[in-house]
């Protein structure tokens, strides 16, 4: 641990000119005094580092020591692939690796491209959950993840609606959509690739043997055609809608994307008035209410009866409620 610390204090003295004990603290997650001690420990064992008191004092190392400690470990390159994603970083408890990462790639960089770091945070930010939702971490993910990246087989509990399923996987890719985060394996006995919600995996052991990754297998191609299957599936009615040039432009953003992209593709002629008239894929009759509600009277139900009548009957109470006086 202390190693490891005195790897860290040498970076980031190595990546700024200089540090206060306050700041190498805050850093190291140490107090004061354990910085002194640990730059007594750099010296006597070789390491340039001196103190220089008075305000513009601090910790520094001599001019132009540089460490042969910048070689990035694997697990510490994967990481900084990841970096610009501290949520899922820290989820999958890879934060440390980042961190010391970041610290070996500023301490290798030219004094000319120190602040590229900053440049990027400060240009760059990922915020992958959803809106007004506030993301849960499962519990079950940092043991999934290490698994992931082992390429080491599991033995999973897995819910399935009111049953409990039993399966050994071969975990080959994690996907956060949305805030949500998703197990991307392979079923060991079926040789199928399937793809798992992690919060709804009950036990998840890793095993003692590793599996032979496909080298073939896209985990971004994979994930994009399960999440169009999935969306495809749960498309189990249609109505048909008349829709005017805005309802047309508008209709992409109050549907789900594929249902849309269906629609319009099979979309007829326009009438004299510009109107298109489309078959919709939906996921019920009251998803579509709610859903086409947000075009107004930029569309026009023309089937089923039943979700007509409904759009009738909320077209009536909003003139009631809009009637002058």
């Amino acid at each position: 641990m202390r190693a490891a610390r005195l790897i860290k204090m040498v970076l980031l003295l190595q990546a700024r000119p200089a540090m206060t004990a306050a700041e190498l603290a805050r850093e190291l997650e140490v107090s004061e005094r354990t910085v002194t001690r640990d730059a007594q420990a750099l010296s006597e064992a070789g390491v340039p580092v001196y103190a220089e008191r008075g305000r513009a004092g601090g910790y520094r190392l001599v001019d132009g020591y540089r460490t042969r400690l910048t070689g990035l470990a694997r697990g510490e390159a994967e990481a900084l692939f990841l970096s610009g994603v501290p949520g899922a970083l820290r989820e999958m408890g890879l934060e440390d690796a980042a961190s010391l990462a970041r610290l070996k790639v500023s301490a290798a960089l030219m004094p000319s491209f120190r602040d590229a770091p900053t440049a990027a945070a400060q240009r760059f930010h990922l915020d992958a959950p959803a809106w007004f939702q506030e993301p849960e971490t499962p519990p079950l993910l940092p043991v999934i993840a290490d698994a992931v990246w082992d390429d080491r087989r599991l033995a999973a509990h897995y819910h399935r609606g009111e049953a409990e399923a039993v399966r050994e996987l071969e975990p080959y890719g994690l996907v956060l959509k949305a805030g949500v985060w998703y197990l991307c394996a392979r079923v060991a006995e079926a040789e199928a690739f399937r793809t798992y919600r992690i919060d709804r995996f009950t036990s998840a052991e890793p095993l003692a043997e590793r599996f032979g990754r496909d080298q073939e297998f896209d985990l971004p191609g994979f994930w994009a055609g399960q999440a169009e299957r999935f969306a495809r599936s749960i498309l189990r009615a249609e109505v048909v809608v008349r829709l005017s040039p805005a309802g047309l432009r508008r209709l992409p953003y109050a549907v789900d994307p594929v249902a849309a992209r269906d629609a319009l593709a099979g979309a007829g002629e326009p009438d004299v008035r510009g109107w298109v008239t489309v078959t919709l894929g939906v996921e019920s009759e009251e998803v579509a209410h709610s859903q086409l509600a947000a075009l107004g009277p930029e569309a026009e139900v023309v089937s089923p009866q039943t979700l007509r009548r409904r759009f009738a009957e909320d077209a009536a109470r909003l003139v009631a409620l809009y009637r002058p006086g």
